[in-house]
């Protein structure tokens, strides 16, 4: 495909907006992440109650990435992004009206915050998919601007994490509620404004050129009538049918479970307890997420130039196990800081590697569905880790908890480097970059 130096400016712009959307649309998700847990504590909740909140905003994620992707692939991925920014708005916004007015119970909260997350997901799909199209057009290479949205979701974890917890500290979390229902508005009026549709024309030839090696015998062809059960359906066998496919969401989604664990859970609950409240917490989570964008940066520099498979072992384990073990032994601050840095550092290059694999790998009008499928199969565990933290801090006490993420964080992500399917994940041919003619794919966090 030819691309003329004007389109290819167009095509900057709008990856750069979509790119800033993706990141103000995530640092509302850190605002709520952080909000909703000391708005528990602050009514007098128990570590139960946490979990329990945390099992209610991260269950969503699992529902509305099984069921929404089709719908990205039907509406189309910049309608789907406006649309679930503008209702998880909204949703988000109900929370603090409702707690200042007529009050708010805590099975009022726990509704609230699954309407709120049910879109998020399919949101986040829709972004992805976009991605492609305008980075082949922009002429960046895909681990390039793989890497790039994921740095953006880092950087707005980073910059989330220090402006809810100064909210939180200072003004409390009705206030950072406001301001996450904001973020949301900003992100589906820029996606409007600026990031162009990709024009169906070119989608479906894309489709068609990949042909029937690109898909499962049983795929359909993107002209192919079809309902929506029917599609979910075979982007679901599209997804069982690839042994690596299966190695990644398994190893996803059981490490997510323990991140929900510690992030959800046991990091608000410790901060509370240990480090005098939101302010360190904050701290931490800025310290991550300005890490793992350092990490994610410096890896695009040598992305195409290492073996993804050694490479997602290593930086995976480093990224769990240390920091887990550091607040397992009560490490003082400082400590917990320095390993939180080398945990985002190392974190910075799993999502380019994971997420470039699998848009290799997946036909460009099925990418809706199998990305929703994959997410919500990555995301599984994260509402029973989020619980199951909870009540671990309540039951063993935070320090064995933390300390047997630890040790299973560690044997757990050092499994690719047993070989077998998870040889195929290594480079494919430049040739292939963009094609997406080969079978499937992964997420993380």
């Amino acid at each position: 495909m030819t691309t003329t130096a004007t389109e290819r400016r167009r095509a900057v712009g709008s990856l750069s907006a979509l790119l800033a959307a993706h990141a103000i649309s995530q640092t509302g998700n850190v605002i709520t992440a952080f909000a909703i847990p000391f708005y528990v504590l602050g009514l007098g909740g128990t570590g139960v109650e946490v979990g329990v909140a945390a099992f209610f905003s991260t269950l969503p994620v699992v529902v509305g990435g099984a069921l929404g992707g089709v719908v990205v692939d039907r509406v189309g991925p910049r309608r789907a992004a406006i649309v679930a920014d503008i209702v998880s708005g909204a949703t988000v916004l109900s929370i603090p009206v409702l707690a200042l007015t007529v009050g708010l119970p805590f099975w009022a909260l726990l509704l609230l915050v699954f309407a709120g997350g049910l879109l998020d997901t399919p949101g986040q799909t829709a972004r992805r998919v976009m991605l492609p199209r305008l980075t082949e057009r922009a002429g960046i290479r895909l681990e390039r601007s793989v890497g790039l949205l994921d740095g953006s979701e880092r950087l707005a974890r980073m910059i989330g994490a220090t402006v809810a917890g100064l909210l939180v500290a200072l003004m409390g979390p009705i206030a950072a509620l406001f301001v996450n229902a904001a973020t949301f508005a900003v992100s589906a009026l820029l996606t409007w404004l600026f990031v162009a549709a990709v024009p169906a024309a070119a989608a479906a030839a894309a489709a068609a050129a990949a042909g029937a090696a690109a898909a499962p015998a049983d795929a359909e062809s993107p002209e192919e009538p079809s309902g929506y059960w029917r599609d979910l359906a075979v982007g679901l066998r599209f997804v069982i049918h690839d042994p690596l496919m299966r190695l990644i969401v398994g190893l996803v989604l059981i490490t997510n479970l323990m991140d929900a664990a510690r992030g959800s859970t046991l990091l608000p609950l410790y901060a509370n307890d240990r480090l005098g409240g939101a302010a360190a917490l904050g701290v931490l989570v800025a310290v991550m997420g300005g890490c793992a964008l350092l990490g994610n940066i410096a890896f695009g520099f040598v992305a195409h130039r290492v073996g993804r498979r050694v490479t997602l072992a290593a930086c995976f384990a480093i990224a769990g196990g240390p920091s887990s073990a550091a607040f397992a032994l009560g490490a003082p601050l400082p400590v917990l800081i320095g390993v939180t840095a080398l945990a985002g550092l190392a974190a910075g290059s799993l999502n380019p590697i994971l997420g470039t694999v699998e848009l290799e790998r997946v036909p460009e009008h099925m990418r809706g569905r199998v990305f929703g499928l994959v997410n919500a199969g990555a995301w599984a565990g994260v509402p029973f880790g989020a619980l199951l933290g909870g009540i671990a801090a309540d039951t063993i006490g935070l320090s064995w908890a933390f300390g047997i993420i630890a040790v299973a964080y560690t044997l757990v992500t050092l499994s690719p480097l047993l070989g077998g399917p998870w040889r195929q994940m290594e480079r494919r041919s430049p040739a292939s970059e963009f094609s997406s003619s080969a079978p499937h794919p992964s997420a993380r966090e």
